[in-house]
C-alpha cells in the first residue's frame, strides 16, 4: 500500500461526551464520539485481537463493531465475552458490554446458537455480507419490530400525497449531498478542477429545487420525472469524481454491479456495509424494508431500505473512500474482487464515518444514530405525524 497502514483496532475519545449529544438505538442513550482518523492508543485490557487482521475492532467509548473476516473462524460465547476461535484456539475476545454489532464479512465463518441468542437478547445485531460486500443477512430480535400500524400506513402512503412528497425529498436529499460533497472537495483544489467542481455543484443545486417542484399526487405520478433528475445529477456527479481521482485509481465511471474497476468495487463494498445499518434502522423503526417509494417493488428487493440509503451514500461511503484515494490510498483486485487488505481499508473508513459526529437538528450526533433518527422520522411521516426531511451533512 502506498499510504501508511490504517489501524482502527482502538478508537477511544479522551473527552467525556455530553449526555445529550446523540441517540444510540441499541443502548437507548444519548452518546457521542469525535472524528479522528489516527489514534495510537492501546486496546483496553479486556479486549484481545489477533495480529493477522482476521478480526478487527472499530470502537468508540460507548461500543464497538466487531468485524470478522477469515475462512474457518468460529464465533461463540464464553461467559460475558464474544470469543473467536481459529483452529480450535481462541484468537480474539471482546466483552458483550463493548459490542454494538458483529459484522461477518467473508465466507467460512461459523456461529454458535448460544451466541446468537445472547446477541439478540442484548439488542446486538449480526450483519452478514458476501465477499463483495453485498448484504446477505441481518440477524436481530423480532421483538424490535413487533408493530403493524407503521407498516399499514406505509403501504397506503404510496398512493397519496405523502408518498409523492417522500419521493421528492429522497431525490432532493441525494442531490443536495452530492452537491455538498463536490463543494467539500473543491475547497482543497484550485484552477480548472476547482471551477468544474463548483460549476457542477451549482447545477446539482438547481436540480434539487426542480425535484421539490415535481407535480403529482402519488409516488407513481412523480417517480418518472424524479428518476430523470436523479439520473442527470448522477451522471454529472460521477463525471466530476472521475476527473478528481488520480489516474492510477483506474476509475472508469460508476458501475453498480458486475466486473469493474477497483474504485467501483470499493464503493459497492462500502455501500453494502451502509445497507446493513440502514436495514437495521428501518426494521427497528417498524418500517417494511421491501415496500419503497422511489425504488419500485420487486421480489427480494429491499426498496424502502434503498430509498433511505440514498441520502447517506455521499457523507458515509463516497466521502470516506474518495478522500482516502485522493490521499494516496491504493486498492487491489483479485479475480475482480477487492483483496483482503483493500476490504479492511474500506470497511475501517466506512465504519469510522458511521461513528463520526455530524451536525443534525441543531446538535451533534453520530451518523449511525442519525440513520436511526431518519428511519424513525420516515415512520412518523408514513403515519402522517411529521414531514420527512433528509439528512444534509455539513461540508
Amino acid at each position: 500500500m502506498a499510504s501508511p497502514a490504517f489501524s482502527l483496532e482502538a478508537y477511544y475519545p479522551r473527552r467525556k461526551p455530553p449526555a445529550s449529544a446523540q441517540f444510540n438505538w441499541i443502548t437507548e442513550r444519548f452518546e457521542t464520539a469525535p472524528e479522528q482518523l489516527e489514534l495510537d492508543l492501546p486496546l483496553p485490557d479486556d479486549v484481545e485481537l489477533p495480529t493477522d487482521d482476521t478480526v478487527t475492532l472499530l470502537a468508540t467509548e460507548n461500543g464497538a463493531q466487531l468485524l470478522v473476516a477469515g475462512f474457518g473462524l468460529y464465533v461463540g460465547k464464553k461467559g460475558e465475552r464474544i470469543v473467536v476461535k481459529k483452529a480450535g484456539k481462541v484468537c480474539a475476545q471482546v466483552p458483550f458490554m463493548r459490542a454494538q454489532e458483529v459484522i461477518v464479512a467473508s465466507r467460512g465463518v461459523s456461529f454458535s446458537s448460544d451466541l446468537l441468542e445472547e446477541l439478540c437478547s442484548r439488542g446486538i445485531r449480526v450483519a452478514v455480507m458476501s465477499s463483495s460486500g453485498r448484504p446477505v443477512a441481518l440477524i436481530t430480535s423480532p421483538m424490535l419490530t413487533a408493530t403493524v400500524e407503521t407498516r399499514r400506513q406505509q403501504m397506503g402512503a404510496a398512493a397519496t400525497d405523502r408518498g409523492a412528497e417522500f419521493c421528492r425529498w429522497i431525490v432532493a436529499g441525494k442531490l443536495r449531498n452530492q452537491e455538498k460533497l463536490l463543494r467539500y472537495f473543491a475547497k482543497s483544489r484550485d484552477g480548472e478542477r476547482k471551477a468544474e467542481l463548483e460549476k457542477t455543484a451549482v447545477v446539482l443545486r438547481r436540480l434539487r429545487k426542480d425535484a421539490l417542484e415535481v407535480p403529482g399526487g402519488s409516488a407513481d405520478a412523480v417517480r418518472p420525472v424524479l428518476l430523470g433528475l436523479e439520473g442527470t445529477g448522477g451522471r454529472m456527479y460521477w463525471e466530476r469524481v472521475g476527473d478528481m481521482l488520480p489516474d492510477e485509481a483506474g476509475f472508469e465511471g460508476r458501475r453498480k454491479a458486475g466486473p469493474g474497476d477497483a474504485v467501483n468495487a470499493a464503493l459497492n463494498y462500502g455501500y453494502g456495509i451502509l445497507y446493513s445499518h440502514v436495514w437495521g434502522a428501518a426494521m427497528n423503526a417498524g418500517l417494511e424494508p421491501f415496500a419503497g417509494f422511489m425504488h419500485v417493488d420487486r421480489s427480494g428487493k429491499p426498496s424502502m431500505v434503498l430509498d433511505l440509503v440514498e441520502e447517506f451514500r455521499q457523507p458515509v461511503v463516497d466521502r470516506a473512500v474518495l478522500t482516502w484515494l485522493n490521499k494516496g490510498g491504493r486498492l487491489r483486485l483479485v479475480k475482480e474482487m477487492l483483496d483482503g487488505e483493500s476490504k479492511e481499508e474500506v470497511a475501517a473508513r466506512v465504519l469510522l464515518r458511521l461513528n463520526t459526529a455530524e451536525r443534525h437538528r441543531g446538535k451533534d450526533h453520530e451518523v449511525r444514530s442519525i440513520i436511526q433518527m431518519q428511519a424513525r422520522l420516515a415512520a412518523a411521516a408514513m403515519r402522517g405525524h411529521r414531514e420527512y426531511r433528509p439528512f444534509a451533512f455539513q461540508w
